[in-house]
């Protein structure tokens, strides 16, 4: 008799990749990872943090944390990337076409992600845990980015999930 094993699901192995990439982040605030992911290929990976080259927040502190800015807001003072930044970045410096691309990613896009996302071609995102920019689920949504969110203590097959309400 042959041992059925048990495997993960695509959605579940992408977003644990996803997570294990966010174990890289720098940022002090919140760890995040981003997976892009066709025909079942990573294409690349991102995690949040500061530029190449540069000192990370945790060597010249976070001036968001100083100013106590809430999350989801001021994103302009942060020194970091975001994870998506990050992996569209990555795809390009190496040449990679992300266009039509999946996304996987911890944490909901913000606006300005959302607007690269947008750009860059992406048509569907999922995501685990979701983040508080009421106009980052607006732009998904109008350009027609499919977003699902999808929880890995919920482990359901990817035909099981529904599409995450904007």
């Amino acid at each position: 008799m042959t041992k059925k094993i048990k495997r993960p699901n695509w959605d579940e192995y992408f977003m644990k990749v996803a997570y294990l990439v966010s174990e890289r982040a720098s940022c002090l605030r919140r760890k995040v990872g981003a997976v892009l992911v066709k025909d079942k290929q990573i294409l690349a990976t991102g995690y949040n943090g500061a530029p190449s080259g540069i000192d990370h927040c945790e060597e010249v502190g976070c001036l968001r944390e100083q100013l106590r800015v809430p999350s989801g807001e001021r994103h302009e003072i942060c020194r970091g990337l975001h994870a998506e930044q990050n992996v569209i970045l990555q795809a390009a410096r190496h040449g990679v076409s992300v266009c039509g691309s999946c996304l996987y990613i911890t944490n909901a896009p913000c606006s300005i992600c959302a607007k690269m996302i947008v750009n860059a071609g992406i048509e569907e995102i999922v995501v685990s845990d979701l983040y508080p920019d009421d106009m980052a689920k607006q732009i998904l949504e109008e350009a027609k980015v499919k977003v699902r969110q999808y929880n890995i203590s919920e482990a359901k097959t990817s035909t099981e999930q529904e599409p995450l309400k904007a």
